[in-house]
């Protein structure tokens, strides 16, 4: 787990400059609310409101995330005084709680904005809860939401922009009704947060919203069961970690200023610098974040820890008992439709890139790189549970193991088949179409179930468009044996 983080490759440093950032965000959001007179709670609620205005937003454009983070306290607010004047009306707070819950995993279906909309949305009920907010603490609420977003966006948005333009995300084709992912989603989060919500106030009637909380979270970017279910271990995992930790850190702090504010400034960084890595490594730097925001709020003691781990289990369960029981979607389903799509992707980044090489204006290869980068990323969490070490199945622990190197292989050609076609100098050879139509051929059968051999290549030839090509074809050959299984045993996904 330590090599994963550590070693982990950091193109242009983005996970570098993405947390540097969210702590120079965050840090002039604390110290905004401070100098404009508020309260310890006040500069809380606004550094975690700028946490998440630095955290969620992710559209393709700088444009479109200037006009989400400008869209959150529209949203923020009136969650906010809902959370607010229900303080004292425990049935009607939970139902609006758990119908946040549902509206939140629903936005989704609206993309990047639905997703940071609706996670800002929840996260300010749950902040609100955390804060044991009241109707006459509002306008301070008001006031720290509004100077936090706008710090994090003077930040984000003037004093460090770096975005460049992203590829859009990557979304499962739509479909009507309970099939689609959203509302599914939205279902099973629902239900699943009320487990969380019953259960986890049985165990402590004033930290509940733990337990929801954590349910909610692993509903975040999983699909499948599998997905679900290993989210929720890794989940459990880092608080466990995150808690021995606060142990030695947090308590004996006990909520000294000084102190607290150089670990809270390392807790952040590290929640931003390996939440693309490692959601165990996350959780832990969100446990030790809370754990100092307690001490600061000097609520914060070793019963205080073991009630936070026990919330945790009981949202664990309620998502797993949710994804189990409530419209259920296997991790084969998922799989195979995230490899068949990335399968597609290497053909038409192999069309745009022969295209380029054979004189066209027009192709383009950088755009269906940059989706099949995506798409993999998405091959690999659905892919995960298989390949976790707790997986009982060795069998297809290794063929889903031995898909995942093939198809990064095939990444591997397709960026220097693109690098050769970027090339002005690079000739276009007849060969060329008589290879990528082969390449079309192999993804058709992978793609369509047929069960008849892919041609296998012969020696890689000399030219470099040629070469990544036959590296190509060997690839998507050699893919179908674990995409295919073999009689009486089950495909990758299955």
């Amino acid at each position: 787990m330590l090599k994963r983080v550590f070693v982990a490759p950091d193109p242009g440093r983005a996970r570098l400059r993405f947390a540097a950032r969210a702590v120079l965000g965050i840090g002039l959001a604390v110290v905004v609310c401070l100098l404009a007179g508020q309260s310890v709670v006040g500069a809380v609620a606004g550094g975690l409101a700028a946490l998440l205005a630095l955290f969620t937003v992710a559209d393709a454009t700088v444009r479109g995330q200037a006009v989400t983070t400008a869209l959150l306290p529209a949203v923020g607010v009136p969650v906010l005084a809902a959370a607010a004047e229900l303080h004292a009306v425990p049935v009607a707070r939970d139902l609006v709680f758990l119908g946040v819950v549902g509206a939140g995993v629903y936005a989704r279906r609206w993309g990047p904005r639905g997703h940071s909309l609706g996670v800002f949305a929840f996260m300010t009920f749950f902040v609100a809860q955390f804060l044991h907010a009241t109707p006459a603490q509002l306008p301070e609420l008001y006031a720290a939401v509004l100077l936090s977003v706008l710090s994090a966006a003077v930040v984000r948005f003037g004093v460090w922009c770096y975005e460049r333009r992203l590829p859009p995300a990557v979304v499962p084709s739509p479909t009507p009704g309970l099939a689609r992912v959203t509302t599914r989603q939205a279902v099973q989060a629902t239900a699943g947060a009320g487990f969380a919500l019953v259960v986890g106030q049985l165990v402590s009637g004033q930290r509940w919203y733990w337990a929801v909380g954590a349910t909610w979270w692993i509903f975040v970017n999983t699909a499948s069961r599998g997905e679900t279910l290993v989210r929720g271990f890794r989940r459990v995992l880092g608080t466990v970690i995150g808690i021995c930790l606060g142990f030695l850190v947090a308590v004996p702090v006990g909520g000294a200023p000084v102190p607290t504010a150089v670990l809270v400034t390392v807790a952040v960084f590290g929640i931003f610098y390996t939440a693309a890595v490692s959601y165990t490594w996350m959780m832990l730097w969100v446990t030790l974040l809370a754990e100092l925001l307690y001490g600061l709020l000097g609520v914060l003691s070793p019963g205080l820890l073991a009630l936070r781990f026990a919330e945790t289990g009981v949202g664990a369960l309620g998502a797993a008992l949710a994804v189990l029981f409530v419209l259920p979607v296997t991790t084969h389903a998922i799989t195979d439709a995230w490899i068949q799509r990335a399968l597609r992707c290497v053909h038409a980044c192999t069309a745009e890139a022969a295209a380029r090489l054979a004189g066209s204006s027009t192709a383009d290869p950088a755009p269906r790189v940059a989706e099949l980068e995506q798409l993999l990323g998405r091959v690999r969490l659905a892919v995960a549970p298989l390949v976790h070490p707790l997986n009982p199945m060795p069998a297809r622990k290794r063929r889903a193991r031995r898909v995942l190197a093939l198809l990064d292989d095939c990444a591997r050609e397709v960026h220097g088949l693109v690098a050769v076609a970027a090339d002005p100098e690079a000739s276009h050879d007849a060969r060329l179409a008589a290879a990528c139509w082969r390449v079309e051929s192999a993804v058709e059968a992978l793609t369509a179930g047929r069960r008849e051999p892919v041609h296998n290549p012969a020696e890689p030839p000399a030219e470099p468009a040629l070469a990544h090509l036959h590296g190509l074809e060997r690839a998507l050959t050699d893919l179908a044996e674990p995409l295919r299984a073999p009689t009486g045993s089950r495909p990758v996904g299955a």
